[in-house]
């Protein structure tokens, strides 16, 4: 045997051997994404949100907190607190409703209704908060990518390519940062064909936090406040 047919079988042994690690430590990530999902009940964390848009080089940055509540199979809430600019996004009970209220100025709820979308709206919220990892390989072709350090958490990069056409045509990948600890998102990035992207970065996040109010999940309108629902 020559050298160089020597080398080659030593690069597709490194390669075979390289896969089956990487097919092992994606593995023990969905394992504990699955643990998680069996005891979740609710979280919250802070977040970052970056959404950028390529053909004008523009980012779009959101902060506030985020509440999440899963009381039985298909009862899935969440709330996010945007901080600036002031904004309160609330979905429950397949609707979607946005509350912009600025003193002296705008005071309205805008809300959607999910529709027959609900259950795939639902699966892209519970993306590493409450999903398990067993649903995401019913959804995604899943590919581990290695570890990275994401705010001091060594976490598994997860690139997602979806099965459906349909979430294709919106999202070309999806890509998740998730604590092996914890089996929960640190960091997600949801790419367009386009070039468009939302970062989103979650930091300290609790879980099943029993000090969660109700009213987290309640918009706290006004009596001026109008409420649109746009067609279509």
């Amino acid at each position: 045997m020559n050298v160089r047919n020597l080398l080659f079988q030593f690069v597709l042994l490194f390669a075979f051997y390289s896969a089956c690690l990487a097919q092992s430590d994606l593995a023990k990530v969905l394992k504990t994404m699955d643990q998680q999902a069996a005891t979740f009940r609710n979280a919250q964390a802070n977040f970052v949100w970056d959404q950028y848009t390529k053909i004008v080089n523009d980012h779009d940055l959101q902060q506030g907190t985020i509440y999440f509540r899963r009381e039985d199979k298909n009862d899935l809430q969440m709330a996010a607190d945007i901080k600036q600019p002031p904004k309160y996004v609330l979905f429950s009970g397949g609707l979607v409703k946005i509350y912009e209220h600025v003193p002296g100025g705008v005071d309205q709820v805008t809300e959607y209704n999910a529709g027959k979308n609900k259950s795939e709206f639902e699966s892209f919220l519970v993306l590493g908060f409450g999903g398990s990892g067993q649903d995401l390989l019913k959804q995604f072709d899943v590919k581990y990518a290695g570890t990275e350090n994401v705010m001091g958490v060594n976490a598994a990069r997860l690139e997602l390519t979806p099965k459906s056409q349909r979430v294709q045509n919106m999202f070309s990948q999806i890509i998740l940062w998730i604590d092996p600890a914890k089996g929960i998102s640190v960091q997600q990035q949801f790419l367009t064909r386009d070039g468009d992207y939302r970062l989103a970065k979650y930091s300290n996040v609790v879980l099943n936090n029993p000090k969660i109010p109700d009213d987290v999940f309640k918009l706290k309108t006004t009596s001026k406040t109008t409420t649109i629902r746009p067609q279509g």
